[in-house]
């Protein structure tokens, strides 16, 4: 009798189910998530505000930044257990609710300390929402149009930390660095509206509680997060504290080596692991992942690295900066939609491969830059990278679960984006080590040369000289001036080597990618690929 009940519930739920356009849950799902994905660059540029308005140093305030990538890392892998544990729509709008309550208390914050609380909140309620999101999406939409699905979410999870840094200079600039916070609570209202009336749970997904024999994970989730949360503690403070030179990174790398190879190894060895690194040994999935690492580390550590250049050697504003960038960012929101018709009609290892090389051509563009480039140049060459990016995400998303069991897709999504996560912490760090040591390298050889006995540098000296004396300076006023305008050239000099070198390292680092494409599991075009189901 109840089974017959059930079925007949069923039956007069699915036709109002099918009803619901899957771009409105498309609509629905990339609300919170793009608010998500920005909130991990748009309070870059507002630390100085940030510092000086609760009565902090601005070395102080960048904890904002590092408490919200260690709570997003932490939750992002076990998004699939969660959802197992609560039902994946009651897991969402949890993670919504919470998102949007501690992104009030952010933007009302009165002290530094509860900032950084309210921030690990936030980022425990956003991590999740972009696996989430992924999930609902493949599930949403056919297999042949999948690649679609895909492209409307790497426009909110590419486009927003591009537009990021610019919406939040510009928001500083003209409000306050309170509204970076406080714009999320109306989008995430209408997000938890959205979601509570169109969202719903697959039936091949069951929900299971401590009740049915669920059993937490304590030793697990222990490893993990406190593997994740010293990983990310290490990439974000290492340059700031010369790396290995400090104890307290060291002790950050041994505590995440120790949690991060512990957890790998308990989880394999579990019957319901709340990470499921058994995904990993199918080779397509693998390979998918370490991509999006390697797509994660270029599109960070160049978002990263290109502002700066134009504001530290080229003397632009945040603002300026940002349009700058702009242009990249809509070049990805055009090409994204056409990629994914392309998968449709084009193997998706053929289209990583030129997006690969594409970007690599924008990123090579800019390791030839000198100071003298203008907006145009700037504009251009990112364009030219964000062309190629636009190639890679759908794709390598796309293709990461044709040999994924649809039940397992909450645990897969969980990885990927981690690596994404992981990938792009890493870049930031190390773009900012290379081009704060190289520029300490060139500039010790380029000082090699300043002596009295290179003619060269005598010249330069003696004509720079005589330029301010005719502008009204005495003799021993211009050549003091003199010599600071020389050592400042050299400075100049050896910070932009050391941009054109890191440039050009994630351009190989881009070409490096492509061997791992003929290792992948041929699928074809994606309405022609298998799925285990």
């Amino acid at each position: 009798m109840a089974t017959a009940l059930q079925t007949e519930v069923l039956e007069v739920r699915l036709p109002e189910r099918a009803a619901i356009n899957p771009w409105i849950i498309a609509g629905t799902v990339m609300l919170a998530t793009f608010m998500e994905v920005l909130d991990t660059s748009v309070a870059n540029v507002a630390m100085p505000h940030i510092a000086g308005s609760l009565s902090s140093s601005v070395d102080e305030a960048t904890w904002v930044l590092t408490a919200y990538l260690v709570a997003n890392a932490v939750v992002l892998p076990l998004s699939g257990w969660f959802s197992t544990l609560f039902g994946r729509k009651r897991f969402y709008m949890g993670c919504v609710i919470l998102f949007t309550a501690s992104s009030a208390m952010c933007g009302l914050a009165p002290s530094l300390p509860i900032l950084i609380l309210c921030r690990v909140l936030q980022g425990l309620g956003g991590g999740a929402l972009q696996p989430v999101s992924q999930a609902i999406l493949r599930e949403t939409f056919p297999r042949e149009k999948q690649g679609i699905a895909m492209a409307v979410y790497g426009m909110g999870v590419v486009f927003a930390p591009v537009v990021g840094p610019t919406l939040g200079g510009w928001i500083t600039d003209n409000y306050t660095w309170r509204w970076i916070f406080l714009i999320n609570v109306p989008v995430g209202i209408c997000s938890l509206l959205l979601t509570s009336l169109l969202i719903f749970d697959p039936p091949f997904l069951f929900r299971k509680t401590l009740r049915d024999g669920l059993k937490i994970d304590y030793m697990g989730l222990g490893l993990l997060a406190t593997g994740l949360g010293a990983l990310e503690i290490m990439l974000d403070e290492g340059q700031r504290n010369d790396w290995f030179s400090s104890r307290g990174i060291v002790a950050a790398a041994m505590i995440a080596a120790i949690g991060l190879i512990g957890v790998v190894v308990w989880e394999l060895r579990q019957k319901e692991p709340v990470v499921d690194f058994r995904l990993l040994k199918d080779r397509t999935f693998a390979i998918c992942t370490a991509s999006m690492f390697i797509l994660g580390f270029v599109l960070y550590g160049s978002t990263m690295a290109l502002p700066l250049f134009l504001q530290t050697l080229l003397g632009y504003t945040a603002m300026q900066s940002g349009l700058a960038l702009s242009p990249g960012g809509l070049m990805i929101m055009v090409m994204m939609p056409v990629v994914g018709i392309l998968l449709s009609k084009i193997e998706a290892r053929w289209l990583i491969i030129f997006g690969l090389i594409t970007s690599s051509m924008g990123l090579f563009a800019m390791s030839h830059w000198s100071t003298q480039i203008n907006f145009g140049h700037a504009v251009s060459a990112r364009v030219i990278q964000s062309f190629g990016l636009a190639f890679l995400f759908v794709p390598i998303n796309t293709v990461a679960f044709s040999f994924i069991a649809r039940a397992k897709t909450g645990y897969a999504t969980g990885l990927i984006n981690l690596a994404r996560n992981i990938g792009g912490s890493s870049g930031i760090a190390i773009c900012t080590t290379v081009i704060a040591r190289r520029g300490q390298f060139h500039q010790q050889r380029m000082i090699e040369h300043l002596s009295p006995l290179d003619a060269p540098y005598q010249s330069a000296i003696h004509n720079v000289t005589q330029m301010f004396v005719t502008k009204g300076a005495d003799p021993a006023q211009a050549a003091a001036q003199a010599h600071g305008l020389i050592y400042n050239m050299v400075q100049q000099q050896a910070a932009m080597l050391s941009f054109n070198e890191a440039f050009w390292a994630l351009g190989v680092l881009f070409l490096g990618v492509i061997p791992l494409m003929f290792l992948m599991k041929k699928t074809g075009p994606v309405k022609g690929a298998v799925a285990i189901e």
